[in-house]
């Protein structure tokens, strides 16, 4: 790769996907739920200590799981904050829900916790906690949010595979988790995700509406002598040339994210002199949060972001910028509401920069990169 020519995302691969692709090949069973898809189920209910993992065709098709499981109806409503991805809202929207938008903190970039319960009304059913960039949401106080009014906690960990909050691996602390496999994630498959069900008694159904609505999981158990339509459901299940590859990348997963969270730690010493100046804010990890270097983001003066990635790209460097909020879109103002002023939501997000990181990105590019951005930001005059 030229030096001047530094990609934003590049997928990893292990070298062991081709292989384990063949395999699923030459035991002809391709469909879902084969051995593939049974050894990664294994794998994240013993690495998250989940009660039960189901691999998805993608994180999207784990969130419409949620609301399937929910029972979701028209007129219920669900806390989400409005800085992130639009499968967040469809999911619910989809079943006649509406979003309830909620401000993010200044720090994390997650949901403002502590504006939650004031958001909760009769129609309220859930909450869902986005893990921006790989970094918890404060769960504890979400948690006890939710116990007090009777609601469910779904996470949105798109972005969370292998980060914790307190020793808990992201997914697996709400009652439902929904995890992306999608090729920008840490974890790949190309396309694809997960559902993690942390409540029990949601266990089996999660089986049945990801099946088409049907106990064609019991039946293959021998627990019943035929499957029928039990519930309203649809065909979730990835194929299991897409389990192949993901089985791959979870048996390096422990390396992935280590080489990731090196990449991080070198771009935040890179970027804290440019910090102390006043003119970019580096990312906030709580102590209590373990991340799983997922992006690193920069947030700098709004005015001149436009310009500065520009020039970024012009000197070959392909940073992006991320979420258009949603509840300043067509889309959120026609589906959704926003319950306060969304101030740092606002902010936050016309100010964001994302950087490349990938594994296999080398310290001299992530040098070059830092150097670049430092000098432009320098001469726009822009502080943050």
């Amino acid at each position: 790769m030229e030096k001047h020519s530094i990609p934003f995302n590049r997928p990893y691969m292990t070298g062991k996907e081709l292989y384990y692709i063949a395999e699923a090949h030459f035991g002809r069973m391709l469909a879902g739920d084969g051995p593939f898809t049974k050894r990664c189920h294994a794998w994240l209910e013993q690495k998250t200590a989940t009660a039960k993992a189901l691999l998805t065709h993608s994180c999207t098709a784990s969130l419409e799981m949620t609301a399937l499981l929910l029972d979701i109806q028209d007129g219920d409503e669900i806390i989400m904050p409005s800085f992130t991805f639009v499968s967040t809202a469809n999911a619910f929207v989809l079943r006649g829900a509406r979003p309830v938008f909620v401000d993010i903190r200044e720090d994390t970039l997650n949901i403002d916790e502590r504006l939650i319960e004031a958001a909760v009304t009769g129609r309220t059913k859930a909450i869902v906690a986005v893990h921006y960039a790989g970094v918890s949401c404060e769960m504890d106080a979400i948690m006890r949010v939710a116990a007090k009014h009777g609601l469910t906690v779904i996470e949105d960990a798109a972005q969370g595979v292998m980060s914790t909050y307190k020793g808990r691996a992201l997914g697996a602390i709400g009652h439902l988790g929904a995890y992306s496999f999608h090729e920008t994630k840490n974890v790949i498959s190309g396309e694809g995700g997960a559902l993690l069900v942390n409540d029990p008694a949601l266990a089996s159904r999660a089986e049945i509406v990801r099946e088409k609505g049907t106990d064609r999981s019991r039946f293959f158990r021998g627990q019943v002598d035929k499957y029928t339509w039990q519930e309203a459901g649809s065909s979730f299940l990835p194929g299991e040339v897409i389990a192949a590859f993901l089985w791959a990348q979870l048996q390096e997963a422990d390396e992935i994210t280590q080489k990731r969270v090196a990449s991080w730690n070198l771009y935040h010493e890179l970027f804290a002199g440019l910090e102390q100046q006043g003119r970019v804010r580096r990312p906030v990890v709580p102590d209590c949060c373990g991340h799983n270097g997922h992006m690193y983001y920069l947030l700098l003066s709004p005015a001149h972001r436009q310009e500065i990635l520009r020039r970024l790209k012009e000197a070959g460097v392909h940073s992006v910028f991320h979420y258009v909020p949603l509840h300043s879109s067509p889309g959120g103002q026609r589906y959704g509401r926003a319950h306060g002023e969304l101030t740092v939501t606002d902010r936050q997000s016309a100010s964001l920069i994302r950087l490349p990181l990938w594994v296999g990105l080398t310290p001299d590019q992530q040098q070059y990169i830092a150097e670049t951005l430092g000098k432009i930001v320098l001469s726009t005059n822009g502080a943050t």
